[in-house]
């Protein structure tokens, strides 16, 4: 499943001590070393850069992991770190939180500026385009979306996040509702929204070459257009 071989990409850890490199052809060897202190735990985190890296354990054998925390290290094989990661679900489940846990930082940042909402958006707009654009982030939400297709409990995962991404962005709307809009109508305001950033990692799939400073352009008239 494609899935799986980026959950395995994602899982994919390699340690050695400080002062030596583990060679990359002698895999079997991580497996029997256990980890101790200084020691570097390397994790690829397939299409989150931000997430991958290098990470030493402490003088006190713990090491702090991407999307998981604080574990236990020394005295641990590779292969015994990869199982904090408990399974394709809880890998997924990480991702989304981190994503939700950077939406809300930014709808923060959004709402603490003083004057109009609308303004706030619009410049904030290239920024959010170029990240619809990415397309180590554009293969990595396709493919969840593609096994929530499949997975029930992954769509599980993936809906309970949707759910709390429109409640962040109805209470930041709220700001620029007109009285005459029904509960309806706003519901299918925020929804478009939604609809138009969630098809732009489509697009950028499909067309990596667009102008992104006149669809940031297009969005801000667009955007101007549902919230007023």
């Amino acid at each position: 499943m494609v899935l799986l071989a980026s959950v395995l990409v994602l899982g994919v850890m390699s340690a050695a001590p400080a002062h030596a490199q583990q060679p990359p052809s002698a895999p079997a060897q991580s497996d029997d070393y256990l980890l101790g202190s200084s020691d570097k735990v390397r994790v690829t985190v397939y299409g989150e850069p931000t997430l991958s890296g290098e990470f030493f354990v402490t003088g006190t054998g713990l090491v702090s992991l991407p999307l998981i925390g604080e574990v236990k290290a020394a005295g641990l094989s590779v292969g015994q770190i990869y199982r904090y990661f408990e399974n394709k679900e809880a890998i997924i489940a990480a991702i989304v939180a981190q994503d939700l846990a950077e939406m809300r930082e930014k709808f923060a940042e959004l709402e603490s500026r003083p004057g109009d909402l609308l303004d706030s958006i619009s410049e904030h707009m290239p920024e959010a385009v170029d990240k619809c654009y990415d397309m180590g982030r554009a293969a990595l939400v396709l493919e969840v979306l593609a096994e929530a297709a499949r997975n029930s409990k992954v769509a599980a995962i993936v809906r309970a996040a949707d759910c709390q991404e429109r409640a962040l962005s109805r209470a930041m709307l709220e700001r620029n509702r007109k009285p005459e809009w029904s509960e309806a109508e706003f519901e299918a305001r925020a929804e478009m929204i939604a609809v138009i950033f969630d098809g732009l990692i489509m697009r950028a799939v499909n067309n990596p070459g667009a102008d992104r400073q006149a669809l940031a352009g297009m969005m801000r008239k667009t955007l101007e257009c549902l919230l007023s």
